[in-house]
């Protein structure tokens, strides 16, 4: 692609699919733009009409199609029916938060009062512990809601079932052989899961938490409970789904495309107090996109959990006041603002740790004293973006124990790794997913679980690299970067992991202006103007490269011509639409 054999990442560029067959787009109903993004991501022609018009009836399986559904849905409808407190308890990350948002607006429609437990980051860790599920025993619960952690959780659940507690998991981390006490356990990921369930292992748990919502209502329907009340109205709830499932990274497709796809529309709508509020603080007043809730919302819920008080997500996610919302989101943009400073401080030691380590390591793993546990997930993923390899951030306690996280790249299954580690007794504990995971280490098995990883993801690291190229999905000239591109691009969306935004390469271009931009100091972004010959001006912006090969080729081009690839977005300015290039990499031209 414009004979890019090596840019400022170091990759190649290369067309992300061959070219369509002649009349291939016109079989298929769309135009040939539409056909070829589509195509090359891996759409069926089948399933192109459900693919740009999803519904949940296309899309959603049977809730019962999962081991434990029904078991859940008859509990909590028991629950429901005789007035028994019921907790929900879910972890203190986004998909745990909104997981919870879905569960307690249901049962509040149904008429329960339930309560809610996220436990601290800090203080707690990961998952429920046995003193967290006796005190909520003790408050007088008889059912608890595990939300998004509790598949490994084995002493803990055991403790409950002890003491008289009926726990529902409703989770999508990976699971051992063996499966811990409980009423139930909904986890496609279960490996005793039929294969048509199992197909369904990329849902997250806000997600899994909507299909139960499905279950419960049915479940209470058959009951005759709804004959004298109205039943809830589940669509109601999607905005709340597509905020955790773009959130959690999990791939836009199939089931979840349709979710987020819908949830947006409900978002459009400004329903929910909490989210609306969000978008204020951020100065978002358009149509919300995918990109708004990974990069807008989700770091700001994130916050409370990170770095402040872990239920604020939840409150704020559930509340219908207005004026408790717009304090609550207040909160957590404030938090997010701390959260940001704590991550570039430790984001700056990791790098420098990660950059004097031995070479030849498959994947990266630092770990450091004094650093704040709740920004080492955010942290790895900025490793894992500038190395191109599975970072692994582990922050070291007093005690000698260091709590950690880890991102990987696609290809990688670090969730299961993690798990084999635990197993081999390299971890205090650690689970996950593919893409990411969490540990409990000793600091000094730091290095013996380092090795460990590379050992065992070095091939297919190797295979990422390898199959590391640029994909582009479309070449133009500079006066092409316009609001009708960027509009028509939109056609295929919504985009995110597993089904990536549309990548335009443009040139070539002379840099008129670069400028380094962002809110803290040093600055952390480029802002750009570049010219090309047909008169065409094309504006962007490249997040986190100031320090990168990509920042500094921008910074020092001066006349020397570059082909540039990234993202064309859209927005509005004093009325009028604009497009900019949100860019992942440049060349210089040859």
């Amino acid at each position: 692609m414009f004979n890019v054999t090596e840019s400022a990442s170091g990759r190649m560029w290369a067309w992300r699919a061959a070219a369509l067959p002649l009349g291939a787009a016109q079989r298929l109903g769309v135009d040939d733009l539409a056909a070829s993004l589509l195509l090359s991501r891996g759409c069926a022609p089948a399933d192109v009409a459900r693919m740009l018009r999803p519904t949940l009836k296309d899309w959603m399986p049977d809730p019962s199609l999962f081991a434990g559904m029904d078991r859940a849905a008859a509990r909590i409808a028991d629950a429901v029916v005789a007035g028994e407190p019921i907790t929900v308890f879910a972890d203190y990350d986004v998909d745990g938060a909104t997981s919870a948002a879905i569960l307690i607006r249901l049962l509040r429609q149904l008429g329960a009062r339930p309560d809610h437990y996220i436990p601290d980051r800090l203080l707690e860790g990961y998952g429920p512990s046995v003193d967290a599920l006796l005190a909520i025993r003790a408050r007088g619960t008889g059912l608890l809601l595990l939300l998004d952690c509790g598949t490994q959780a084995f002493a803990e659940l055991a403790a409950a079932a002890d003491a008289g507690l009926d726990v529902v998991v409703v989770d999508h981390h990976k699971a051992s052989t063996a499966l811990p006490r409980a009423v139930a356990i909904v986890n496609p990921n279960r490996l005793d899961e039929a294969p048509a369930a199992a197909a369904f292992g990329q849902l997250c748990t806000a997600g899994l938490a909507f299909l139960l919502a499905v279950a419960v209502n049915r479940e209470l329907r058959a009951r005759s409970f709804f004959a004298g009340r109205p039943e809830p109205k589940l669509a109601a709830l999607l905005d709340i789904v597509a905020l955790g499932t773009v959130a959690d990274v999990v791939p836009l497709v199939g089931l979840n495309r349709a979710l987020v796809s819908l949830g947006l529309r409900r978002m459009a709508e400004r329903r929910n107090p909490g989210i609306a509020a969000l978008f204020d603080l951020a100065g978002h007043d358009g149509p919300p996109r995918a990109e708004d809730l990974g990069f807008l919302l989700g770091p700001r819920i994130n916050a409370g959990g990170r770095v402040g008080k872990a239920d604020l997500g939840v409150r704020l996610l559930t509340t219908d006041d207005a004026d408790e919302a717009a304090g609550l989101a207040a909160e957590l943009d404030r938090l997010n603002g701390e959260r940001r400073a704590i991550e570039a401080a430790v984001t700056d030691e990791a790098m420098a740790m990660a950059a004097a380590a031995p070479a030849g390591g498959a994947v990266a793993v630092v770990a450091g004293h004094g650093w704040h546990p709740g920004v080492v997930g955010i942290v790895a993923a900025r490793l894992k973006e500038r190395l191109g390899m599975p970072a692994v951030v582990i922050a070291l306690g007093a005690d000698g124990i260091g709590k950690g996280s880890g991102r990987s790249v696609e290809g990688v299954d670090l969730g299961a790794a993690v798990l084999a580690a635990r197993d081999e007794g390299l971890l205090l504990g650690g689970g996950g997913h593919a893409m990411a995971a969490g540990v409990t280490v000793r600091a000094d098995g730091v290095e013996a679980f380092a090795a460990y990883l590379s050992a065992r993801l070095g091939a297919a690291v190797a295979g990422a690299r390898t199959a590391r190229a640029l994909s582009i999905d479309l070449a133009v000239a500079p006066a092409a970067i316009t609001p009708e591109l960027g509009q028509a691009l939109e056609v295929v969306g919504p985009y995110g992991q597993g089904w990536p935004g549309p990548r335009v390469a443009v040139g070539p271009l002379r840099m008129l202006k670069v400028d380094p931009v962002g809110r803290t100091e040093p600055k952390t972004h480029v802002r750009f103007v570049a010219a090309g010959p047909d008169g065409g001006r094309v504006t962007g912006i490249a997040f986190r490269a100031m320090e990168s090969e990509l920042g500094q080729m921008l910074l020092s081009a001066g006349s020397r011509p570059l082909y540039l690839a990234g993202r064309v977005t859209v927005s509005e300015w004093q009325g009028r639409e604009r497009a900019e290039l949100q860019l992942d990499d440049a060349a210089l031209a040859s």
